[in-house]
């Protein structure tokens, strides 16, 4: 009796696991669809503040980059990306890989989001690298960018894309996309010199290295 019991109990549980794993799954396709079902122009940057995750403004960005006009625009899936969540071909023809950071106005975009979209180039056979996000970026970040010429789109760049999509003023906004990044050369310059700038060090492992070969 008491075998017959759990019996039922289990099955009890496994129904209702299995309609509760049902009915996410039928509201996020729900959610996804009714993602799409909207008007691009209509959108602002409050109601990009307002999707439930990164992954609807990537979706966002997928379509917008298509309504501009951009060939070869494709997302790239959620997992294994490789740090690229959409790629492009600009007005030149080239190859651009993008990386979406739907973040709060103060969270800022760490380097990781530079670090991951430069590293992804090669693999995608792109030679430019962007980052648009709905916040600004650290410092940091934007020396690794400028060093290593990634282009950086922060909100106020967001915003008259948006802006300049809703008056169609598609040249205008493709010029914000496409301009040049912010580009620090001394780096690259100093490669030739006999004599390399120091950059800071961590001055404890090397009292340490010292302590121990005083040691030997």
């Amino acid at each position: 009796m008491f075998g017959i019991f759990i019996i039922i109990i289990v099955v009890a549980i496994s129904i209702v696991v299995f309609v509760n794993m049902r009915y996410r799954i039928n509201k996020s396709h729900l959610r996804q669809s009714s993602s799409l079902d909207y008007d691009l122009k209509n959108i602002s940057i409050e109601d990009i503040d307002q999707m439930e995750d990164g992954s609807e403004f990537e979706m966002y960005l997928y379509r917008l980059f298509i309504e501009l006009g951009y060939s070869g625009v494709y997302k790239t899936v959620g997992s294994r990306d490789f740090g690229a969540d959409i790629v492009f071909t600009d007005r030149e023809g080239v190859r651009n890989v993008v990386q979406a950071k739907r973040y709060a106005i103060d969270n800022s975009v760490g380097i990781s989001a530079v670090q991951a979209v430069f590293s992804c180039m090669r693999y995608y056979k792109a030679k430019r690298a962007i980052v648009i996000t709905t916040s600004n970026f650290t410092e940091p970040c934007e020396t690794l960018a400028g060093i290593n010429h990634v282009k950086l789109l922060d909100r106020k760049d967001l915003i008259l894309i948006l802006e300049g999509f809703k008056r169609n003023e598609i040249q205008k906004v493709k010029d914000v996309i496409e301009a040049e990044p912010r580009m620090i050369l001394e780096s690259w310059s100093e490669v030739d010199n006999f004599v390399l700038q120091e950059f800071r060090k961590d001055y404890k492992a090397e009292k340490f290295l010292q302590k121990v070969s005083l040691r030997k």
